[in-house]
């Protein structure tokens, strides 16, 4: 496994944290061009089962370049993927989902006139036996309804029209459709972008109760530095297109992430201005 990647030139690389945790993913020196613009610049990342990555970044960091590789919608340029240990070539988003890679982006693709047991199983519905294609309402809302009690998400009926749900119950839904698919990697575009304090609180809290559940793996893109280290378990700080910094979130904060991302930032007003 490649070495973490340094901060910033002369910089010490942080320790490798998965050295020994089994892997869910692995990405070796991952490289994506759109015609002469590059994406990403070999980008290496480990996420072990179980764990909870946060990756942080402005916008242009390459964050929804490497979400897209990693779910089959685009394919790296160049580099190696592993899934499970495996080395894999993600063909496209139905290969990536039956290998258990799910993604929850920020439009969250919800039917809001339709109904929190319909949106559960939207295009996986359960269609009941005999010569009619009839669909089961009855075993889709005890299955939706057992769902979300068995990670914790409270509704007052599955048969409410998502548009009434709040914007945190809405993630949640999401969230738990997608766990609800038999997802071992769970792919999460800014879950809680836009969000109060109390919605926020409720997707943390979901999150938290995912992890101690175990078994799902999870990658969280995020802007909000102090949420990332509240909730993720390691950090992966992304900057055009390359990963600048590595590291436990109990091992670093909010304050050593800003000064990472100003001397960036002077080091790259300084090479613009020679």
């Amino acid at each position: 496994m490649d070495e973490p990647q340094a901060a910033f030139p002369g910089a010490s690389a942080p320790p490798d944290t998965t050295r020994d945790t089994p892997l869910a993913v692995r990405g070796e020196g991952l490289v994506k061009r759109f015609g002469a613009v590059t994406a990403l610049d070999g980008v290496s990342l480990s996420l072990g089962k179980g764990e909870i990555l946060g990756i942080l970044g402005d916008n242009g960091a390459g964050k929804s370049t490497l979400v897209k590789i990693l779910t089959g919608y685009h394919q790296q340029t160049g580099g190696t993927l592993f899934i499970d240990g495996q080395e894999t070539l993600l063909r496209s988003v139905d290969h990536a989902r039956s290998l258990g890679i799910e993604c929850v982006y920020q439009d969250l693709a919800l039917a809001n006139s339709l109904s929190i047991y319909h949106n559960m199983f939207l295009n996986r519905e359960i269609v009941r036996r005999g010569p009619f294609k009839l669909l089961d309402h009855k075993q889709m809302r005890e299955r939706a309804a057992q769902c979300l009690d068995d990670i914790g998400v409270h509704v007052p009926s599955v048969e409410l029209p998502v548009e009434r749900l709040s914007g945190g119950q809405r993630q949640a839904i999401a969230v738990a459709r997608a766990v609800h698919s038999n997802a071992k990697i769970l792919l999460l575009d800014e879950p809680l972008a836009a969000m109060g304090a109390r919605e926020a609180g409720l997707i943390i809290d979901l999150l938290m109760r995912l992890k101690e559940k175990g078994g799902l793996s999870i990658i969280m893109i995020m802007h909000n530095y102090a949420q990332t280290l509240d909730i993720a378990d390691r950090i992966m700080l992304m900057q055009r297109g390359r990963v600048t910094y590595e590291q436990k979130s109990a091992l670093t904060s909010v304050t050593e992430l800003m000064d990472i991302v100003r001397r960036e930032y002077r080091a790259m007003r300084a090479a613009g201005s020679q």
